[in-house]
């Protein structure tokens, strides 16, 4: 069984704790990682009974990080940050106290854990730990919590060659996207977490953010938009700087070899499908073909290539 599993789709309701707990020891026992069964055991049951009690559904929970440093996920579409337990909500006759149910889950985690914190995203947050080997006392360590801010600022350059995208396939279109960000996240939270262990996801990540400044950030939307109407083919145009052609290049090497790095389980993330593979190497090498001066190539007339050379 690959240890790059999708995530599992849980219930808001009391039975989601044991079956988020089965399975998530199951994945540490896939991992070979037994000392961390305890750990993992307790903390998924603490963020699931407070994503029930406190969040929205859809809930799911899922492993993602490496084999060295698993990271146990629990997300839910509720908005609301999670907030770190204070010592003072704990005392015995602190009514808070008494009430803090959610600040309490906190704590468990925290002790359970190397590391925990929370991915604000847009349409939810995901809450996440990394498990110990043994409980430790440290009930109030700081969370790692992401908050994006980096969203690219994008204007029109004053040389911008307009790139014509013909018979886009936005079923694949909105897959890629969605591999990409699962990718993005993970790379970006190895990077906060275990920048030292990880030189790697901190260069990629910065990477990340320079090439998605060569799109609109209206782009996605429009997408949605034209999905939600039933459409499943549509023509987009983008006004692209010249030196885009040089950073789609080196992205397509990079993406190559993220998902060699999925694939070897080495990130606990999926990678590409050979269909969002392919789709994601027509896409950028459009962008790359046409700012060198060639015609469009619809999708439907690309030629199949098992490789992602462009001319």
């Amino acid at each position: 069984m690959p240890l790059t599993k999708q995530a599992l789709p849980l219930e808001a309701e009391p039975s989601a704790v044991a079956d988020a707990r089965r399975w998530v020891v199951a994945v540490c026992r896939e991992l070979e990682r037994h000392d961390l069964v305890e750990c993992a055991e307790l903390g998924v049951s603490e963020l699931v009974t407070n994503a029930v009690l406190h969040g929205e559904p859809p809930l799911w929970v899922r492993v993602r990080g490496t084999r060295e440093h698993p990271r146990i996920e629990v997300a839910d579409a509720s908005l609301q940050q999670p907030e770190p337990p204070q010592p003072a909500l704990f005392e015995e006759d602190s009514e808070e106290g008494f009430l803090a149910t959610f600040g309490r889950g906190l704590s468990i985690v925290a002790m359970s854990s190397v590391t925990w914190g929370a991915s604000m995203e847009p349409d939810g947050k995901v809450v996440w730990f990394e498990p110990a080997a043994e409980m430790h006392e440290d009930a109030f360590r700081e969370g790692v919590i992401d908050v994006r801010t980096d969203e690219p600022d994008w204007s029109p350059p004053a040389d911008a060659i307009e790139i014509q995208l013909l018979g886009v396939d936005l079923k694949l279109f909105m897959g890629t996207q969605n591999q990409y960000s699962d990718l993005r996240r993970e790379l970006r939270l190895l990077a906060l977490a275990h920048e030292a262990d990880y030189p790697l996801a901190r260069d990629l990540s910065s990477m990340f953010v320079t090439y998605e400044r060569q799109f609109p950030p209206s782009a996605e939307l429009q997408v949605a938009q034209h999905a939600r109407r039933g459409e499943t083919r549509v023509d987009l145009t983008f006004q692209s700087p010249p030196e885009a052609a040089t950073i789609f290049a080196t992205m397509l090497e990079m993406f190559d070899l993220a998902d060699a790095f999925c694939r070897a389980q080495r990130l606990l993330s999926t990678a590409r499908t050979p269909a969002q593979r392919e789709f994601q190497v027509w896409f950028l090498g459009e962008f790359i073909r046409q700012i060198a001066g060639e015609e469009p190539t619809p999708w439907s007339s690309r030629p199949r290539s098992a490789g992602h050379r462009v001319s």
